[in-house]
């Protein structure tokens, strides 16, 4: 008989943690990406130049791979139940590698620490990138600052700031990343074609 009481009580044991562990599950966030920027620089004969895209840089709550929401100008909240597939910081800088590479008008373009002979820095401050949701309004925003900085000389060539909003369409997450795509896209696009007329 003890023996059955002591089965029972490993059966209900069992039971009972096997539930505790399922109430502990929770299902991961979906994960989004930006995508590579079109290329809207028209086709010319191939520049030698060098460029050299740094890490941008941004305040934390940018720095991270959340998706922010601004419902008030004061407030920042994180999509539920999303993020990003990177650090926003790293899918920036590696997509606007992209974008300069597919115009073909550069003679090489990468990242620190692959070797390159720098003639110019991109040198980019994430200031928004965000849903603005304030007043019943989705609307992305991005406002990406950039600096050319001649690497021979330590003098900065040219500098603007670039934004841009596109107005979310749709429900849902999808909807809020991509419109936040779209805005990128625009934004990505502007600094590539502003950077070549400078360099």
């Amino acid at each position: 008989m003890r023996h059955v009481t002591r089965n029972l009580t490993a059966i209900f044991l069992a039971a009972v943690l096997g539930g505790c562990a399922a109430l502990g599950k929770s299902t991961p966030p979906d994960t989004y990406e930006i995508s590579a920027p079109a290329p809207r620089v028209p086709a010319s004969s191939r520049q030698r130049v060098q460029l050299l895209v740094p890490d941008p840089t941004a305040i934390k709550t940018l720095d991270s791979t959340s998706i922010v929401v601004k419902p008030t100008p004061f407030t920042i909240e994180a999509l539920q139940n999303s993020q990003w597939s990177d650090r926003l910081p790293r899918i920036v800088q590696l997509r606007m590698v992209q974008a300069f590479e597919t115009t073909g008008r550069v003679g090489a373009v990468g990242v620190p620490g692959q070797g390159l002979a720098i003639d110019y820095q991109v040198i980019m401050e994430i200031r928004r990138f965000e849903i603005d949701a304030g007043a019943g309004r989705n609307t992305a925003t991005i406002e990406i600052a950039v600096k050319l900085l001649n690497d021979r000389n330590g003098t900065v060539r040219a500098s603007r700031t670039f934004s841009e909003r596109s107005p979310v369409t749709g429900s849902g997450n999808p909807a809020f990343v991509a419109a936040l795509d779209r805005a990128f896209d625009k934004v990505a696009g502007d600094i590539v074609t502003w950077t070549l007329g400078a360099v």
